[in-house]
């Protein structure tokens, strides 16, 4: 089980083709901040039919996007 599996949950329910969240969102899913281990974990979200398409650390923001 990752660490990061209630936001991928979260992201699946949600279903958008693109779904643009804050790092404040985020921590409020998850109960933690997202810190370098993130690019690790992002690939365990193909898994759920997304992928990760931006991550802003100008805006504090990651948009992720369905795949297909």
């Amino acid at each position: 089980m990752s660490k990061y599996n209630a936001l991928w949950g979260y992201i699946q329910k949600d279903g958008s083709s693109s779904l643009k969240l804050s790092f404040a969102k985020i921590h409020d899913i998850l109960g933690f901040e997202i810190d370098y281990s993130f690019l690790k974990y992002k690939k365990e979200l193909i898994q759920h039919g997304y992928q990760v398409g931006k991550i802003s650390l100008k805006e504090k923001t990651v948009v992720f996007n369905k795949i297909g």
